[in-house]
């Protein structure tokens, strides 16, 4: 079973099971947004949550074994379409250069890891129109020079 396969067979299973990845995460004791992007193939798990996550969802050996593998990380390299991601591709365009000239100026020359990473998305209400919050949290990683 390869990761596409998997996500088709987890996706299908959350849905007949009425389940929400915020739910997964609580039973699971997972970050929901790690659970997801696992889920997605987008990150691989380690044996033991990934036979957690099988078996949670009533899912075979297939799965917890697609979940393990290392995944490759390609995605589509066209402008997305989908209105909220596009919204956060937009977001990186407009203040992209704004963040890394800010992010350098605090830390030095050197970027934030997306391995030594985690990320939170919360609701916060407000009268105005509820907010999404994103936390993004990655070790800076300075450029080396030999």
């Amino acid at each position: 079973m390869n990761k596409e396969q998997m996500t088709d067979a987890i996706v299908a299973a959350k849905t007949q099971l009425n389940l929400s990845w915020e739910k997964m995460g609580v039973d699971l004791n997972m970050s929901p947004v790690w659970l997801a992007s696992a889920c997605l193939g987008m990150n691989s798990a380690p044996a033991e949550k990934a036979a957690a996550i099988s078996s949670y969802l009533g899912l075979g050996e297939e799965v917890t074994s697609a979940l393990i593998a290392f995944p490759t990380k390609i995605w589509d390299q066209a402008v997305p379409t989908d209105p909220l991601i596009y919204r956060l591709y937009e977001v990186v365009g407009v203040y992209g250069e704004t963040l890394k000239e800010v992010i350098q100026e605090k830390f030095g020359d050197g970027i934030m890891s997306a391995i030594d990473f985690s990320m939170e998305v919360d609701k916060i209400e407000d009268p105005k129109g509820d907010r999404v919050l994103l936390t993004l949290n990655g070790k800076f990683l300075p450029y080396k020079s030999w």
